[in-house]
């Protein structure tokens, strides 16, 4: 029998793993204010049926919500698309273009940070998700990859949510900081091999906390999840695990598989239908 590469294998899995879900719904545009006052552009992703539904706020990384071309990242609509598909009412709100930034992966002194600007938007859209009728207040969920990770584990001590889920964050501010406790269940997802954004602040974070479950995945990088996406080597970021500015990311198929179920899984354990 021929023996099939190793690359195209890896690109079918890939391929496979990166299909949008049946009926994935098309997201329209809404004007949310953050709780700072900021007026924040959000793509709202509804589910079929008039609701009240359970909702989800959708955190970007650090790169934006949006690419060049104003389209939504691959793997933030790709989560919003089967996230809606699975029934919940999805809001992204763009925390960086609503306030006349781009990326921030390449700046080391930002004016938007997770514990300030992006809880605050945060709690600006569970508000306004909690106040409309389509929605049920009790069943909201934050999740957010990356910096938004990072700022799903800054807001996880507020009120209001049911639920967090956060992948690949950086833990290592939470973990100096006195009192903080998640106020509903959280889960933690990220790569062991993560050198953005390293695993071992956020296994003591899951280890002083058991309202946290925690799941490492051994060999992934940073953005395991994102679709398509072979891993590669990035350089300039304004942080890294090492300090040299050099990182990995991409897609890890058996950690994206797995991701993929845990979530939803996690989302139907915890938020009320």
């Amino acid at each position: 029998m021929r023996a099939i590469p190793a690359a195209p294998i890896l690109l079918a899995a890939l391929t496979l793993l990166s299909a949008p879900p049946a009926g994935a719904a098309t997201p329209e545009r809404a004007a949310i204010p953050s709780a700072d006052g900021t007026a924040l552009d959000a793509l709202v992703f509804r589910p079929d049926g008039p609701g009240p539904h359970p909702a989800i706020i959708l955190l970007h990384g650090c790169g934006g919500r949006d690419d060049r071309q104003g389209a939504m990242m691959p793997r933030d609509a790709d989560w919003a698309s089967r996230l809606a598909a699975d029934g919940y009412l999805v809001v992204a709100p763009d925390s960086y273009g609503s306030r006349g930034l781009g990326q921030q992966c390449t700046v080391s002194n930002r004016a938007v940070l997770p514990g300030r600007e992006r809880r605050a938007d945060a709690l600006g859209v569970r508000a306004w998700l909690a106040a409309r009728p389509d929605v049920r207040a009790g069943a909201i969920a934050l999740m957010g990859f990356s910096n938004g990770g990072s700022t799903v584990v800054h807001t996880a001590d507020a009120p209001g949510f049911a639920a967090f889920v956060a992948l690949y964050p950086g833990c290592s501010p939470i973990l100096r900081k006195r009192g903080w406790r998640p106020a509903s269940p959280m889960l933690l997802l990220i790569g062991e091999a993560d050198d953005w954004t390293p695993a071992a602040p956020c296994a003591a974070l899951a280890a002083a906390h058991p309202a946290i479950t925690y799941r490492a995945y051994r060999g992934a990088h940073h953005g395991f999840d994102a679709p398509n996406s072979p891993v590669r080597a990035l350089s300039g970021r304004a942080f890294s695990a090492d300090g040299s500015g050099r990182v990995h990311a991409g897609t890890d198929p058996a950690a994206r598989e797995d991701a993929l179920a845990r979530v939803p899984a996690f989302l139907a354990a915890t938020l009320p239908r």
